[in-house]
């Protein structure tokens, strides 16, 4: 019998290449993500970064086994709202043939819960301006569109 559960946990080093495929596999995402192995030490280094980091997390949602979803949480404190905590979230992706499961919707309320217990004042998240799915999706959780965004690309 095939293990339907989902468990999203830390993501360990040996996941990377899962991810990586995840993230490779994102053509609106306009990351420049691959799964060519010559990037595979860049996202070698990135893991280490966040793995050591105690303001970041990255997850995985696996199921029967597979990596089927991954996220990044972020906590960062402001002095704004009286110096109040924040959890941003980052890098939301669901294995494309894995999409309307309900997969998605575990990642982000497991983050919604973890926010609550952790005392955070807020939970946020950013979304590439083409993904309108995204959007409808974010919303029908309880996300509200605002603020807007602005980026400049470096590299």
């Amino acid at each position: 019998m095939e293990d339907t559960r989902l468990v999203i946990r830390e993501a360990e080093e040996s996941d990377l290449p899962s991810l990586i495929g995840l993230f490779a596999a994102d053509t609106m995402g306009g990351h420049g993500d691959t799964a060519d192995p010559s990037a595979y030490d860049d996202y070698l280094r990135a893991f280490r970064i966040i793995a050591a980091s105690p303001e970041q997390t990255l997850y995985v949602a696996e199921l029967a086994g597979e990596v089927v979803g991954t996220f990044q949480t972020m906590i960062t404190t402001t002095l704004t709202g009286r110096g109040g905590s924040a959890m941003i979230i980052e890098a939301v992706q669901t294995r494309a043939n894995m999409r309307g499961q309900g997969i998605g919707a575990a990642m982000i309320n497991f983050c919604i819960g973890e926010a609550k217990v952790g005392g955070m004042r807020m939970v946020q998240l950013t979304s590439n301006a083409v993904r309108k799915d995204a959007h409808r999706f974010y919303e029908r959780l309880g996300f509200k569109p605002t603020h807007l965004g602005f980026k400049m690309t470096l590299k």
